[in-house]
């Protein structure tokens, strides 16, 4: 008798709307703060950029009262993007430009901002948080549970009993956020000339490692059937992948529009609108999905 091998379902309408919706996010982020920074008064962008932070962590505690993994997860998207934008690198630039730090030149072009030229001087922060990870939570990402068998081997369910509580909104909160932040953190390592410099073999490695990296988990995310999960995979997927945009970027392999918004309005407005299409697609899906089980 031959048997019958079932092949694992993969949800490709769900994994690429999650994955568009996410990578369209970055681009319209980096605009937004670019057009602020245009538009607006010092005093009246620090007082718009700290509502804006306010705004984004009251989401995000919101979300922990919402029902609905899928609702959760918006909650935490949106209020993890307020709260990056208002109160991380808007922070960062106000007290970069306080004492006057100045950015990077090349060719009297700036090629890094004042605010990101600090920005590496977080990592004892980020560390905290990421020995909180290894030590306090058992989740179901791969690279802490790799590093918690690794360092602990057999011993890993004792010295890591229990995940932390568990409420989707903050998850996706302190995922959007610390996976970011590594990115950074890593990327101005790359770029520092004190250590590699953006043009070293090495940086274009780690973009590339990036790319082949940001694809398995791609793959990986093809296999998670529920929206809430699958837009939460989505978020490390992108900015994984964003990274090798990044290191693109900075070489001049093609012109970044979003840190020129105003000279390319048609093609950020574009973004805009397919953004806010797609958006209204995967609700509807998902509430007619509903129904249709329901």
């Amino acid at each position: 008798m031959d048997t019958v091998i079932n092949k694992p379902k993969r949800y490709w309408g769900k994994t690429i709307g999650s994955f568009l919706l996410v990578l369209l996010l970055m681009p319209l982020g980096h605009a937004s703060m670019i057009i602020m920074e245009q538009f607006m008064q010092p005093g009246a962008l620090h007082v718009a950029a700290f509502m804006m932070g306010l705004i984004g962590f009251l989401l995000v505690i919101i979300g922990v009262f919402v029902k609905g993994d899928f609702k959760q997860t918006l909650f935490g998207l949106v209020g993890a993007l307020l709260f990056w934008s208002g109160w991380v690198e808007f922070l960062f630039k106000y007290y970069a430009d306080r004492y006057h730090t100045l950015p990077e030149i090349e060719n009297g072009i700036i090629v890094t901002k004042p605010e990101y030229l600090i920005m590496p001087a977080s990592f004892g922060f980020f560390m905290m948080f990421f020995l909180i990870y290894v030590f306090c939570d058992r989740n179901g990402c791969r690279f802490f549970t790799w590093i918690q068998k690794f360092l602990f081997r057999g011993k890993r369910d004792i010295i890591v009993v229990r995940p932390m509580t568990r409420h989707v909104s903050v998850v996706t909160f302190m995922e959007f956020n610390c996976v970011l932040w590594a990115s950074y953190l890593l990327l101005m390592f790359c770029y520092d000339k004190n250590f590699l410099g953006d043009h070293h073999p090495v940086t274009f490695i780690v973009g590339f490692l990036c790319l082949i990296s940001s694809i398995a988990m791609f793959v990986k995310e093809l296999r998670i059937g529920e929206w809430g999960a699958n837009i939460r995979m989505a978020i490390a997927t992108v900015i994984v992948f964003w990274m090798e945009v990044e290191v693109l970027g900075r070489v001049n392999f093609f012109n970044e529009i979003w840190l020129h918004p105003m000279q390319y309005k048609t093609q950020m407005l574009a973004i805009l609108i397919t953004f806010i299409v797609l958006a209204l697609i995967v609700i509807f899906v998902r509430k007619n999905k509903k129904k249709t089980n329901s």
